[in-house]
């Protein structure tokens, strides 16, 4: 045994040919295993210097009742959806939904989870901007199900954005459009990274252009500033990383003049309350988010030995909801449309 870092669960699960679940509920919740499987579990612990963190030690009486869901930020319509179905669900199934909002912060985001899940069940992780590593640390102590994300070992249900993305190039090579530009979120969003994969996959299979802007912070104003970004570019299109950096930019491409769609098509992502009564309305990429969130609450039920009838992971599709702010391309950038050139 490496004797620079503390032994962890993996490496007691090692010792005993265990799986590392068991190790967990062995400090965690010994009445969910057998006598016999917490000695030789205890005895390895005790071999290789693995104590327990205070995590993996807290038994409050009402912790099997109360679920952890985090989200990275309360404001987005997005996430209200997925509270509004996870917190029915959790009534539904007799369990209280403990909320926390992560603020975009990994730092943040790791300290909530240690605290609240120290006296709850598991946790629900959404859009989570925590490493892998760390996720599955997490993971050890209590169980966990990943939002649109995916981590190797720890369930997840995901919608699939990234073919929505490839529904958008799509239908903007359709209208024409030959430059398109990406309004990128956080570097560290596992969705981000999946949608930009995918546009530039089908960008090329198309003999498309496409630009990276950003990132950006994923909100109206980071869309605002996105756009300044891509007014200096000669996209005729552009696809947000979600909607509230699409809708941002609207805003401010409306501000400078450019006009939506005749100038520049714009495309958001989610179809959150309100993508409908932008002037245009917005053309976005639509998933079952109330859905994600009951069935989260199942595959969580599930995974704390209930009767949930949820499977370990999932895969939810989506589709392209068109509205009025993609267009036909125009026959110059916005840029020069904006300083008074040519229409």
């Amino acid at each position: 045994m490496d004797q620079e870092r503390r032994p962890t669960i993996y490496d007691v699960a090692r010792h005993c040919g265990v799986a590392a679940s068991t190790v967990s509920r062995t400090f965690s919740n010994p009445a969910r295993v057998s006598a016999g499987t917490r000695e030789v579990v205890r005895a390895a612990a005790g071999e290789i210097g693995y104590e327990p963190r205070p995590l993996a030690r807290a038994e409050a009486p009402g912790r099997v009742r109360v679920l952890t869901l985090v989200v990275t930020d309360i404001s987005n319509p997005y996430f209200v959806t997925v509270i509004k179905a996870a917190q029915t669900r959790a009534n539904e199934r007799n369990y209280t939904l403990a909320l926390t909002d992560s603020d975009e912060s990994a730092r943040l985001e790791a300290s909530n989870l240690r605290q609240l899940l120290a006296t709850t069940s598991g946790g629900i992780l959404a859009t989570s901007r925590l490493s892998d590593e760390v996720i599955r640390q997490i993971a050890g102590y209590r169980p966990l199900v990943m939002v649109n994300r995916r981590v190797d070992g720890v369930p997840s249900l995901v919608i699939d954005t990234a073919a929505g993305m490839r529904k958008a190039v799509r239908h903007l090579a359709v209208l024409g459009h030959r430059r398109i530009a990406y309004l990128s979120g956080p570097r560290n969003s596992w969705a981000n990274g999946q949608r930009w994969q995918a546009i530039r996959e089908e960008a090329a299979a198309l003999d498309v252009q496409v630009s990276f802007i950003g990132p950006f912070a994923p909100n109206r104003q980071g869309g605002q500033e996105a756009a300044d970004a891509l007014v200096l570019g000669e996209a005729s299109a552009a696809i947000g990383y979600n909607d509230l950096v699409a809708m941002g930019a609207l805003q401010r491409l409306r501000d400078i003049g450019v006009r939506v769609p005749d100038d520049l098509s714009l495309i958001g992502c989610d179809d959150i309350f309100g993508a409908d009564l932008t002037v245009p309305g917005l053309t976005t990429i639509a998933g079952p988010a109330d859905e994600v969130g009951s069935r989260a609450v199942d595959v969580l039920h599930a995974g704390l030995g209930g009767q949930g009838d949820g499977a370990g992971s999932l895969t939810f599709d989506s589709h392209l909801v068109i509205r009025g702010s993609t267009g036909p391309a125009p026959d110059a950038p916005p840029a020069r449309r904006a300083t008074g050139g040519p229409s």
